[in-house]
């Protein structure tokens, strides 16, 4: 079975929206893979070092909320 790894990102991305604190902060505990990715996409920090957390960027912020929404939120009735 080969993974799609845009929708692991995709998915990664939004439930860092989740783990926010201290603004635009989130704590690294996914998969590292997955990280580089999104660091390499320009949505958060190096992940890289001893911080147990990475910080989202402008964009990652925007994104991770719109695929929160998007992933898992259910429509309003």
């Amino acid at each position: 079975m080969k993974l799609n790894t845009g929708r692991i990102d995709e998915a990664v991305l939004a439930l860092l929206q989740l783990g926010l604190h201290d603004g635009a902060r989130a704590w690294k505990s996914h998969d590292w893979d997955a990280l580089d990715r999104l660091h390499a996409k320009g949505y958060i920090t190096d992940p890289v070092g001893k911080a147990k957390s990475v910080t989202l960027t402008e964009e990652g912020l925007r994104e991770s909320e719109r695929l929160l929404e998007v992933l898992f939120c259910e429509p309003d009735e």
